[in-house]
């Protein structure tokens, strides 16, 4: 019973961001297509948690911890966002190479932001889950980790549906897991400055904040950009 409402907590963001982007679909994806994609955010979480260890135990030994700005810079892209969007955009490409319901511009935002909050659900129920706080952590996270994942699938999708229904060029393929990875690593750059530089954790809470509003914001627009095709 002590886990039910920590673990609530921590999917209740991700439940209610894949219910907006399934109401905004004018012609809603299958339901079991759906927890496919929700399914195939789960599972790649296992080998992303091995590649992450093991890079960053490449990158400064083991156990070792960043302890410059370049360093969690570093860390944020090689460690966190490579190796997750990496996996997210394969997990979307074997949801759709042959989903006969992937027919419609918007269909790639969706299928990529419920892989992605399936992805960021079980990853919050580990941050959230056994800490004495969990309900500031859980808050804080609802406001700002999951939006980020949201946003960051949003991105991916958006550019996948580019990349399948209008441009198929390399630049266009590029674009698919380049911008979502440089999303994600500038949040995770902000994000990690404060644990190693104490001026830069001073002010990196607004900078994050300042940095996430304009990324929902733009990620907003590019949801009414293909909701309207």
């Amino acid at each position: 019973m002590s886990l039910i409402l920590p673990i609530s907590a921590a999917l209740l963001p991700a439940i209610i961001l894949g219910l907006y982007i399934w109401r905004m679909d004018a012609q809603p994806e299958p339901t079991r297509w759906l927890l496919r994609s929700v399914f195939a955010g789960i599972i790649i979480c296992i080998p992303v948690a091995f590649a992450e260890l093991y890079v960053k135990q490449w990158l400064f030994g083991a156990d070792g911890e960043p302890t410059t700005l370049f360093g969690s810079t570093a860390m944020a892209f090689l460690v966190a966002a490579v190796p997750e969007e990496s996996a997210k955009l394969l997990a979307l490409w074997l949801i759709l190479r042959r989903n006969p319901y992937f027919d419609e511009h918007f269909d790639g935002i969706v299928y990529a932001v419920f892989v992605g909050l399936g992805f960021a659900g079980i990853e919050n129920v580990f941050y959230v889950v056994g800490q004495e706080n969990w309900m500031s952590v859980a808050l804080m996270r609802s406001l700002l980790a999951v939006p980020g994942h949201y946003a960051f699938a949003i991105l991916m999708g958006y550019y996948y549906s580019v990349y399948h229904f209008v441009d198929h060029s390399c630049k266009s393929a590029i674009c698919v897991l380049f911008w979502p990875v440089m999303a994600h690593g500038v949040y995770d750059s902000i994000a990690m400055s404060g644990s190693v530089n104490p001026i830069a954790g001073a002010i990196s809470f607004f900078v994050l904040v300042y940095f996430c509003i304009k990324l929902q914001r733009f990620a907003k627009k590019k949801v009414q950009e293909l909701a309207n095709k």
